[in-house]
């Protein structure tokens, strides 16, 4: 308690250096047991992620959110590694989403017709143990160069179908304002660009990064930015994090969020109810509730898919439309994202319809005659 209290008070020092938080982020198993007290899974899924795999990374005010002797912490399980990352079960995939297969331009993925995924570092300030690019962040690469991208951008401005550019990474709030704005305002200047799609997690793991001068520099590169983050539990709805999306909302930026179905994090409906009204208090929108990918050595935190349709049932007319993601699964190889839902039909019939509430009450809908009541061509 002493050791996490020390972060805390940390953190409060240095509340908006988002530098000396980065500098200072845990990468090794000795600063992790300093602050923790780990488990012998634990232990041993960190050595195995110090010499393989996706690497350990906590920024000081993440690790301030964890519960320093409870191995089931919802914070704990996203951020420090477990043996069990070593195991592998029928389905798990290295690039779940099949991003490779769908890379038209170093960097540059495009899985639908109208948007691409532009991906400018291989880096985060909290490595999430499910992360479906386990494969490649962390690797050394580091923050991208606008030289580096200009292929990526040559093939955008070829392709003026593609309107809808989404950034990200790794986390792409980790770079620096300037080479962001560089980046961002070459976006920009692509003239059949709708949106600009900016993905990053800091208002979750690094608040302090959340500076007027990055929300300025993601105003100005484009006309339309969304601010795509990723809560995926109420207790990381902190002061310090509230405040940061309260400062992209009132800059301007839209801000939506991205939570994942984690097991033993989220997956019940106490959780996730208070997760989506935290979070539209914020002024923040909930997206997505995304079925976790099949990362390989993942399996542990991976829930059923019927648990996350069962969730949301629950969840309907509990919450308000606003406050209700969609429940989404990206399937596997890069068909594409499906969403699911409980099936409120109960029957149908030609010109009727018999449908069931989220109370479980049966109600028939009729339908007008075919040649009745709508207006003829003009």
């Amino acid at each position: 308690m002493v050791r996490a209290q020390q972060a805390t008070s940390a953190r409060d020092e240095r509340g908006d250096d988002w530098r000396w938080q980065a500098q200072h982020t845990i990468r090794t198993l000795p600063a992790l047991e300093h602050a923790l007290t780990l488990t012998a899974a634990e232990r041993e899924g960190t050595q195995r992620a110090l010499s393989e795999g996706l690497p350990l990374a906590i920024t000081p005010y993440y690790l301030s959110l964890i519960d320093r002797d409870d191995p089931s912490c919802p914070i704990r399980l996203q951020c420090v590694p477990r043996a069990e990352e070593a195991s592998t079960v029928d389905g798990d995939l290295r690039d779940p989403l099949g991003e490779e297969a769908h890379e038209v331009a170093p960097s540059l993925i495009r899985r639908y017709p109208d948007r691409a995924l532009l991906l400018i570092t291989d880096r985060c300030g909290v490595y999430c143990r499910f992360c479906t690019r386990s494969r490649m962040v962390g690797d050394g690469g580091g923050a991208k160069s606008l030289d580096a991208l200009r292929p990526a951008l040559d093939y955008l401005r070829a392709h003026p179908e593609v309107r809808e550019v989404i950034v990200s990474g790794g986390d792409p709030g980790l770079m620096s304002t300037p080479r962001l704005r560089a980046i961002l305002s070459a976006l920009g200047e692509l003239p059949q660009l709708d949106t600009l799609r900016f993905a990053t997690r800091t208002p979750v793991t690094l608040p302090q990064r959340i500076t007027d001068d990055l929300c300025r520099a993601l105003r100005e590169s484009h006309p339309s930015v969304w601010v795509m983050t990723h809560f995926n539990h109420p207790k990381e709805l902190t002061p310090t994090s509230l405040r940061a999306c309260a400062r992209l909302v009132d800059a301007g930026l839209p801000v939506m969020n991205q939570s994942v179905l984690l097991r033993g994090v989220n997956d019940d409906e106490d959780t996730l109810e208070a997760l989506f009204r935290g979070l539209i208090r914020a002024r923040v929108r909930p997206y997505y509730l995304l079925q976790m990918d099949p990362v390989r050595g993942t399996s542990h935190l991976r829930t059923p898919l019927s648990r996350g349709v069962a969730l949301m049932a629950k969840l309907e007319g509990r919450v308000s439309g606003i406050a209700l993601p969609k429940l989404v699964v990206d399937t596997p190889g890069g068909a594409g994202k499906i969403p699911l839902g409980r099936d409120p039909v109960v029957s149908a019939a030609p010109g009727r319809t018999t449908l069931r509430t989220f109370r479980g009450e049966e109600v028939t809908c009729v339908d007008p005659p075919l040649d009745e009541g709508l207006p003829g061509p003009t």
